[in-house]
């Protein structure tokens, strides 16, 4: 009898992410604005936290991670406990762990494209079915009549990204209050908050206030953006007490490293890099928004620390010529905006040279 496959494994369900910067033999400057990752480097408190730590590589790391979760604890104020925080190696796997939570074949989750790759894919390492309720018009707003009209018996899960990845925009507080009033029990609400620190919306709403309310909400957060640590792969989200302990159970003994957990614990009291970092960005977008109007670039205004933009070419073909010019930027065809581009806010000298890319590339076309 031949080997029993799962069929629903047999489809492309994989997450692609960003590339790599490339190996340039003549030395040529390449500024990666493709992966939104900090360009300011990485938290110096975590980094010196993690040099401390090598001596010890030999022993094995924490066997649960109890240190990690009474540090977010204390991040919080205290408005969480300890119990109610599930830490895993990357923000990503923190997303596969919860599906492996509450899918299974014949249910459904739900979704909102333009929208981060996983939450469509994911579910169908599963067996699960994605459905998806695309956000609204040209400010990408939440469709919620959408999404609770879609919402059936086999509904367990439903994604939103706040700020949305790749668009930048922000869905208003109004908006999370009634879908989180209109869902049913037996559906959670998966809230993507990994950019929050650079929003400056003021309706903005985290997923705290639902969490700390008995909500089934769950907030997804990730070191690998604002502090800097993307090369670690360290996450986290936290919930009610129920839904974390039970999502508890699925975590591995020695999940994360030794220099991982270091560093993060360490990166949480680095609140002078934070707010550098959001400096910068918030100084730069403003920058690029008067360099994009003077252009005529085709542009969102963004919520996160990157900006959606449309070039008049095709996407893969900007991509392709931004490289030549040094400048790595996303594609963001795969995330449910067709022949838009998805750029990384940078350090003056990176945006610089993406505007002078963007300029070439338009006299030579």
């Amino acid at each position: 009898m031949p080997i029993k496959f799962k069929s629903y494994l047999q489809a492309k369900a994989g997450y692609k992410g960003g590339k790599s910067k490339p190996t340039v033999p003549d030395g040529k400057k390449i500024y990666k604005l493709s992966s939104n990752e900090n360009m300011l480097g990485s938290s110096p408190k975590a980094i010196a936290a993690i040099q401390a730590q090598l001596s010890n590589l030999s022993e094995y790391p924490d066997h649960n991670d109890e240190r990690f979760r009474l540090a977010l604890q204390e991040f919080y104020g205290g408005l969480l406990r300890a119990n109610q925080f599930i830490t895993t190696n990357s923000g990503v796997a923190n997303i596969e762990l919860i599906l492996r939570g509450f899918l299974e074949e014949g249910t459904e989750c739900i979704f909102s494209n333009p929208a981060f790759g996983p939450y469509r894919g994911f579910p169908k390492k599963m067996g699960a079915t994605s459905i998806d309720v695309p956000l609204i018009g040209d400010t990408f707003q939440l469709d919620v009549n959408g999404i609770l009209n879609a919402v059936n018996k086999k509904t367990r899960l439903v994604f939103v990204t706040n700020p949305n990845n790749p668009t930048g925009t922000h869905l208003p507080k109004a908006h999370i209050d009634a879908l989180v009033n209109g869902l049913p029990d037996h559906v959670v609400l998966i809230y993507d908050e990994v950019y929050y620190q650079y929003v400056q919306a003021r309706d903005y709403v985290r997923a705290l206030p639902y969490v700390l309310a008995g909500k089934n909400v769950i907030g997804i957060n990730s070191f690998s953006k604002a502090y800097g640590l993307a090369g670690l792969r360290v996450g986290y989200s936290y919930s009610t007490p129920r839904i974390a302990e039970y999502l508890q159970q699925l975590r591995i003994p020695f999940m994360i490293d030794s220099l991982s957990m270091t560093g993060a614990i360490a990166a949480l009291k680095d609140t002078e890099f934070i707010q550098q970092t959001v400096q910068l960005i918030h100084k730069e977008k403003a920058y690029l928004y008067a360099a994009f109007d003077q252009m005529g670039v085709k542009y969102w205004k963004t919520q996160a620390n990157f900006i959606l933009i449309k070039p008049l070419i095709d996407s893969k073909e900007f991509e392709a010529l931004a490289l030549e010019e040094g400048i790595m930027v996303r594609p963001a065809d795969n995330f449910g905006a067709p022949g838009c581009v998805r750029v990384t806010i940078g350090t003056r000298a990176a945006n610089d040279a993406f505007i002078n890319a963007w300029k070439k590339i338009l006299s030579a076309g």
